[in-house]
């Protein structure tokens, strides 16, 4: 296996583009991965992102939002229809701008560790 820097691949990949080459576009959609980068032909097929990216959203936005709105809570004590108009669409946009990226960061970091079929022993575990 050649070797792979893992911040190039996080670099390329949290801004949606191929681990390998940084050209082409890993996703096909909003979050469909594509089965090959239509760039360089890097096979994404082996990626096993599944459940991961979400979890890690939900961690990120979870302290985020509760920290903001606790501290929001001590200092103006608000109703809670304001809670709910400020910190429901913070939490629902925060949620989909940082779900691709984490997303395409992940499919990276496989990517240049050599995990799931994108290592040396690719075609043996295939």
């Amino acid at each position: 296996m050649t070797d792979r820097s893992i911040l190039h691949a996080l670099k390329h990949g949290a801004l949606a583009r191929c681990p390998s080459c940084g050209e082409g576009p890993i996703f096909d959609g909003y979050l469909t991965v594509r089965t090959a980068c239509p760039c360089c032909g890097e096979d994404l097929s082996h990626q096993r992102a599944d459940d991961a990216p979400p979890y890690i959203v939900m961690m990120i936005v979870g302290h985020v939002v509760v920290g903001l709105m606790l501290g929001f809570e001590i200092a103006f004590k608000p109703p809670m229809w304001e809670h709910a108009a400020i910190f429901l669409p913070m939490t629902v946009i925060m949620s989909l701008v940082l779900l691709r990226p984490i997303k395409g960061g992940l499919i990276a970091f496989q990517w240049a560790s050599g995990m799931h079929g994108f290592g040396p022993d690719a075609e043996r575990w295939s």
